[in-house]
């Protein structure tokens, strides 16, 4: 240990965001050899982050990274503080000052628009909302989506478009099983969907579907999958793409989507059809959806670098009901470089950097905030450990002096009236979830209100 090291303490460090690339930081933090204390912060009084709150209910194995990060918890010198938000209960200074590091890892928040004209018209959403509402994250409790239509389209062609499309599509009495949202619950129960779309711009080797989630939707109860034909041909750069060793999802997902049927199995109550190299110009209705106005595409430009050029060809297709899932991106805070058009913090190796490259002693990022809302879970714990060791291999630099960490977060928090909520506290919400769930023959209810779970930590404090 240097001197420095030894005069200051322990390095105490505040990770902004409890979900997964926050939660494998803070591990590869406190199981290095250096001595590091964690401060854990999130807005909502619950960790966990897309775990809990995008992450589609019927994947519940998916969720079991929730054992990890709770292990994770457990271990000497973690601590936890929710219901705090940067920007509003403290500022990023605030933490600068009690803290010798802080790591940002609080994920993408924001939407991606397509940018065409009635992209805010009523029962238009985008799939960030959607996810929201069905998975009780409180942000979204009390939107309202109209499934009384029956034709359903989703624009993007991700894991996010199948889910929202699966939960569109599955039996209702699948989905209850599961630890969806008991007021999602209601409104799909009486949805009257029967045709769902699920709409790209470029072909089917562009797709960015992983090859389990794809497959899923041939086994579905009630509903079929359907492709055109056609539509399924490739031009001689995608050829390329779907035979490189290095992407053999792409030539997996084209041998799934030619098992579907080129029109559908009539006798199941629902469909759903992947349709590609189609381009949304424009949202047909007065005060609310009715169609939307594609145009039809064309690739051109290299493998793997392929661009979709709108042609003379269009195709109107009447809905009722549209998500938007086209991707996310970063919110700025005060006092933190950003980059709008990106929607991420700039960085070097995980530091922090102004707009001119400049790095700003002492603050990191990791996660989507870092390297934008792509990946599946486990590369969070990759991208999580290599801010660490860029962190760990500046720990001479942050600081002499001694910061007080969790304890002077602790105190400037209750100066200013905050209700921060703890680890034990996010104990207490989990194990009364499961309570109601079990009450209800599902995993878990969850919460759907901040003031529901406070009411609830402050009880059992009493």
């Amino acid at each position: 240990m240097t001197t420095a090291a030894q005069s200051r303490g322990p390095l105490r460090v505040a990770i902004v965001g409890a979900g997964p690339s926050g939660f494998f930081a803070a591990e590869a933090l406190l199981r290095s050899n250096t001595p590091v204390e964690v401060t854990m912060i999130d807005r909502l009084p619950s960790p966990h982050g897309l775990v809990r709150a995008g992450v589609a209910p019927d994947h519940p194995k998916l969720k079991q990274a929730t054992l990890v990060f709770e292990k994770i918890a457990q271990l000497e010198g973690f601590r936890f503080f929710g219901n705090v938000e940067i920007g509003r209960t403290i500022g990023i200074d605030d933490l600068r000052q009690t803290h010798h590091a802080v790591i940002l890892s609080y994920g993408a928040s924001e939407d991606q628009r397509i940018g065409v004209a009635g992209e805010d018209l009523a029962n238009s959403h985008s799939a960030r909302e959607f996810v929201g509402w069905y998975n009780g994250h409180p942000d979204y409790r009390d939107r309202r989506f109209d499934l009384s239509g029956e034709v359903a389209v989703i624009i993007g062609q991700g894991n996010v478009a199948l889910d929202v499309a699966r939960i569109l599509s599955k039996p209702v009495d699948e989905l209850r099983k599961t630890d969806i949202a008991s007021h999602a619950m209601e409104v799909l129960a009486e949805s009257r969907l029967r045709e769902i779309y699920i709409v790209g711009r470029r072909g089917p080797a562009q797709a960015k579907f992983t090859s389990p989630e794809l497959r899923e939707f041939g086994t579905l109860a009630g509903c079929s999958a359907t492709v055109v034909s056609e539509e399924l041909e490739l031009n001689e750069a995608s050829r390329v793409e779907a035979t490189d060793r290095m992407s053999r999802t792409i030539a997996t997902n084209l041998e799934i989507l030619s098992t579907f049927d080129n029109a559908g199995d009539n006798a199941k109550a629902k469909r759903c059809h992947f349709r590609f190299f189609l381009a949304p110009q424009v949202i047909l209705g007065d005060t609310q959806v009715r169609a939307i106005q594609f145009a039809r595409t064309a690739l051109s430009g290299p493998a793997f670098d392929q661009k979709a050029t709108v042609t003379d060809e269009s195709w109107t297709l009447p809905c009722q009901f549209v998500l938007r899932s086209v991707g996310y991106r970063g919110v700025a805070v005060e006092g933190v470089p950003f980059e709008p058009r990106r929607g991420l913090v700039p960085h070097a190796e995980g530091r922090v950097v102004d707009l001119d490259g400049k790095v700003v002693p002492g603050l990191y990022a990791a996660g989507w905030i870092k390297r934008g809302p792509t990946g599946i879970i486990g590369t969070n714990r990759a991208c999580g450990v290599a801010t660490v060791e860029t962190l760990l291999s500046d720990a001479d630099r942050l600081g002499t002096d001694a910061k007080p960490g969790a304890e002077g977060l602790q105190q400037l928090l209750e100066k200013r009236g905050a209700h921060p909520t703890t680890f034990g506290d996010w104990r207490q919400i989990d194990r009364v979830e499961i309570e109601r769930g079990e009450r209800l023959g599902k995993p878990r209810e969850k919460f759907t209100r901040v003031e529901e779970m406070l009411d609830l930590c402050k009880a059992a404090a009493e």
